[in-house]
C-alpha cells in the first residue's frame, strides 16, 4: 500500500468518538480507508477474510489492523465473509457493544471476474453478485438501527458504497456484463436506499476511482504491472471518502474521487500517482476517455 500519502491534510481528530464499519478492509481500498479513518480517531471495525498471508494478496485483516491502530483509531478486527448473514448481525453486534454504536458504514468488499459471458460461470456470477451487491444491502439493513440513532443524535451518519457511475454506454456495460450488473446493482441501491433513508437523516452516497487503482485486483485480473504503473494508489480513494464523510451534505449521488478532491481544493493529484511522470493514466472501469 505504500505510504499514505495525502494532499487534502485534514486535522487529525475530525471523527473523534464516531464509529465506523468498513467491509473489504484486509487490503486495497477498504484497508487504507479504514487507516484514514483511525488516523481522524475514529473508532473502526475492519472486516476481511483473509486472516492468514496469501501468495498473491499482500496483507491481512490483522496486518492491516496494525496499520490502523499505529494510526492513531481504536480498531477490532474481524474475520468474517460478508456473504455470510450470520457473521454479518455478529459483527454489527459486536461493533455496538464495544464502540456504543455505528455513524459511518463503508462497504468497499468487492470481487471481479473480468470473463465474457460465453466463459462466465454462474457461480463466478453469483459470487461477485453475492458480494458486489447483495452485502451491500444485507450490510446497510444490518447497519440502518445503529444509524437511526445516530441520526437522532446528530451525528451525521452516512453510508459509503464503492460503486461506479451508470454509464449506459454499451462498450462499457458489454466490457464485463456479469460484473457491471453486480456493480451498478450496488449504485442503483444507493440511490434508491438514498431516497428512503433521507427523511431519517441518513446520507447514503457511492464513491468511484476515475483511474484504475494499484490493487489486488488490477494485478491479478485487471492488467499486471503495466496497469498498475499508470494506476493512482489506494490513498486517493481513501482521501476522498474521508472528505465525503466529513464534509459533504449530498445523499443519492454516484460520486468520482477526483471530482471530490478538487471540490475541496486538491486539483494536483501527482502525489497520487504509482509512477511518476507523463504517461497518461489508465481509465478505470465505466470511465470514458
Amino acid at each position: 500500500m505504500g505510504d499514505p500519502v495525502s494532499t487534502v491534510g485534514l486535522t487529525s481528530g475530525k471523527l473523534a468518538g464516531k464509529t465506523a464499519i468498513v467491509t473489504g478492509a484486509s487490503r486495497g481500498i477498504g484497508a487504507a480507508i479504514a487507516i484514514r479513518l483511525a488516523a481522524e480517531e475514529a473508532n473502526v471495525t475492519m472486516i476481511g477474510r483473509t486472516a492468514t498471508p496469501h501468495p498473491k494478496y499482500q496483507g491481512t485483516i490483522h496486518t492491516a489492523a496494525a496499520r490502523a491502530e499505529a494510526a492513531g483509531g481504536d480498531v477490532m478486527p474481524i474475520v468474517a465473509d460478508v456473504r455470510d448473514d450470520k457473521a454479518m448481525a455478529d459483527a454489527v453486534q459486536r461493533t455496538i457493544d464495544r464502540f456504543g454504536g455505528i455513524d459511518m458504514l463503508l462497504n468497499v468488499a468487492a470481487v471481479i471476474e473480468p470473463a465474457p459471458v460465453t466463459t462466465l460461470t454462474m457461480n463466478q456470477y453469483d459470487y461477485m453478485q453475492d458480494i458486489n451487491c447483495r452485502a451491500t444491502l444485507l450490510m446497510t439493513k444490518l447497519c440502518m438501527p445503529a444509524l437511526q440513532l445516530s441520526a437522532r443524535a446528530g451525528r451525521g451518519p452516512h453510508v459509503l458504497n464503492i460503486s461506479p457511475p451508470l454509464n449506459m454506454a454499451a462498450e462499457q456495460i458489454g466490457r464485463f456484463p456479469g460484473y457491471t450488473v453486480s456493480k451498478y446493482g450496488a449504485s442503483l441501491l444507493t440511490i434508491g436506499i438514498a431516497h428512503q433513508f433521507n427523511d431519517l437523516g441518513i446520507a447514503v452516497n457511492s464513491l468511484w476511482p476515475r483511474t484504475t487503482i494499484d490493487t489486488a485486483a488490477v494485478r491479478n485480473k485487471l492488467g499486471g504491472e503495466q496497469v498498475a504503473a499508470t494506476s493512482r494508489n489506494v490513498w486517493v480513494m481513501a482521501d476522498a471518502a474521508l472528505l465525503v464523510l466529513t464534509h459533504s451534505t449530498c445523499t443519492g449521488e454516484l460520486l468520482l474521487d477526483d471530482e471530490v478532491l478538487a471540490a475541496h481544493g486538491a486539483t494536483d493529484l501527482d502525489n497520487y500517482r504509482v509512477t511518476p511522470g507523463t504517461d497518461p493514466l489508465t481509465n478505470d472501469i465505466f470511465i470514458d476517455d
